[in-house]
């Protein structure tokens, strides 16, 4: 497969990833934000093991159990936490600094250049997600701004380290094994720090179901399929799309009003994603390239 299908095919996980929102305000019951994850992320993690037949070895297993902590556990908590202490978008635009994190630990973990179109690309990227998703007035909160940097932080480092650690086994078995660990994490917490669910009802468990396995289980096999493939700086550029699709949903489906600095903000962040693409291809793509101009 070319790398401008791989990138394609990548991109639909966090364009997937921006109907959380929607599904978890419509659809899931209110209050019980690890609980959900853990129902997100341990019985899509469970099947796919059942569908792959492949436990991770015993020399793999502290990797994983880090791996499922920072991509799963850690960034899901303290996103939810991010979310309930700050107004808007600001949660969504500081942890989309996470691009910006993955080229600084993608040269240091890595050894992978840095390359000044792509730090300009993500910078843009942060400001067009600013435009998209932030309203006037919205004071800061310095727990939900720690909490939102953490989220990022442990995206970047999952990402990164995703790419670093790639063990001999298919894309779907990794992303059972991280799944697994994440779940198994989040599973202790949600059981001291939450109260039971109240019954569920069908459009609770639709919610879940996709959460789970189209959330989950189908674009983290995407994901991580294409965090082995593409560039760490290019691919977490692509993370952009979740905003995009969070506010598309928003205007569809609720009927949200979308304000002229909101579009000029999507086109600002699908540019963004686009010059990062071209601004991270390998050197000898951009040589050929070159060399075919006129």
């Amino acid at each position: 497969m070319s790398r401008t299908a791989d990138i394609l095919l990548t991109a639909l996980a966090p364009a997937v990833w921006g109907s959380t929102y929607l599904v978890t305000t419509e659809f899931l019951p209110e209050g019980y934000p690890i609980t959900l994850a853990v129902l997100r992320a341990l019985p899509a993690g469970l099947l796919l093991l059942a569908v792959t037949r492949s436990l991770p070895p015993r020399n793999w297993l502290g990797r994983v159990m880090l791996l499922g902590a920072l991509n799963f556990a850690a960034f899901w908590t303290l996103l939810f936490v991010a979310a309930h202490q700050l107004p808007g978008g600001v949660a969504a635009t500081v942890t989309s600094l996470q691009a910006l994190m993955v080229i600084g630990l993608a040269r240091g973990w890595l050894g992978a250049p840095v390359r000044a179109a792509a730090v300009v690309a993500a910078i843009t990227g942060v400001a067009g997600v600013g435009l998209l998703l932030l309203g006037p007035g919205a004071p800061p909160d310095p727990a939900g701004i720690a909490a939102a940097l953490g989220a990022a932080a442990a995206m970047a480092a999952g990402t990164v380290l995703s790419r670093k650690w790639q063990p001999s086994v298919p894309a779907l078995s990794f992303t059972a094994w991280q799944l697994t660990a994440g779940g198994l994490i989040l599973l202790p917490l949600s059981l001291f720090l939450e109260p039971a669910l109240p019954p569920l009802s069908g459009a609770n468990l639709g919610g879940l179901l996709w959460l789970g396995l189209v959330g989950a289980a189908a674009t983290y096999w995407i994901w991580f399929r294409g965090v082995a493939r593409i560039e760490p700086g290019s691919v977490a550029m692509l993370g952009l799309m979740s905003p995009v699709t969070a506010v598309v949903l928003g205007w569809i489906w609720l009927g949200q009003a979308l304000s002229p600095l909101q579009i000029l903000g999507a086109a600002i962040v699908l540019g963004s994603v686009l010059a990062s693409q071209l601004a991270n291809r390998p050197a000898r793509a951009q040589g050929v390239s070159r060399a075919a101009s006129p």
